[in-house]
């Protein structure tokens, strides 16, 4: 297994799939990667030479922002969002969908289960 910004690639996958196992790293950016070490997107993780694999690990390492990075930044924008209270900064608050989606009947994943019924006491 290759073993690239922290992530274990998978052997058996094609090197530009294996590539999106990256956080920040998604298809395109992968294709572009492989363009520039001048590997075929067709080959397999296992079939890489050392030599790729050192050449993809530096690409990735000194141009692109992935993993632990990728996803504090994410969590502070929200955080930014959250603290000016603008309207996506308060629907995050409220656990709401943020980008529009209407919530009369769906947002079931987002507002979590319906709550139950309150049932009347059992009388004895």
């Amino acid at each position: 297994m290759a073993h690239i910004a922290g992530v274990e690639i998978p052997n058996n996958k094609r090197v530009v799939i294996g590539l999106t196992y990256i956080h920040g790293i998604g298809k395109s950016t992968a294709q572009v990667i492989l363009a520039r070490a001048n590997v075929v997107e067709d080959k397999k993780v296992k079939d890489l030479t050392l030599d790729e694999e050192k050449i993809i690990r530096d690409i990735i390492q000194n141009e692109y922002i992935t993993e632990g990075t990728v996803r504090t930044q994410t969590q502070l924008n929200v955080k930014r969002l959250m603290e000016i209270n603008c309207y996506r900064g308060a629907r995050h608050k409220r656990n709401m969908p943020v980008r529009g989606q209407r919530t009369h009947t769906n947002a079931r994943t987002r507002k979590g289960p319906r709550p139950g019924s309150i049932s009347a006491k059992k009388r004895k």
